[in-house]
């Protein structure tokens, strides 16, 4: 079953298949989900720096942001661990098979 699309874009006529569609959706779920990484990583810091800070205020101190920020960091790059595994098994599934 193969299931064609004519889009009419002012003077060019395109030709577009399923499979082209469900690729270029592929795409945008991957870029979304990169993006979606970039957001996770800045709130994963600027949480962590806000309950330092917090932390300092209740704890007269003045340090605790940095380690708020470590923490953040660790927790962002533990994080982006876990989500971008799926990318890299499928790769290598790729290439192996």
């Amino acid at each position: 079953m193969n299931e064609h699309f004519l889009t009419n874009l002012g003077r060019f006529d395109m030709l577009f298949t399923v499979k082209d569609i469900e690729a270029d959706m592929g795409r945008w779920r991957a870029a979304l989900r990169l993006v979606g990484v970039g957001w996770y990583i800045a709130i994963c810091i600027i949480l962590g720096v806000v309950f330092g800070r917090w932390l300092d205020s209740k704890l007269d101190t003045s340090l605790l942001w940095i380690a708020g920020l470590i923490f953040g960091i660790f927790i962002a790059f533990y994080g982006v661990y876990r989500m971008l595994m799926p990318f890299a098994s499928d790769k290598q599934d790729k290439e192996n098979g």
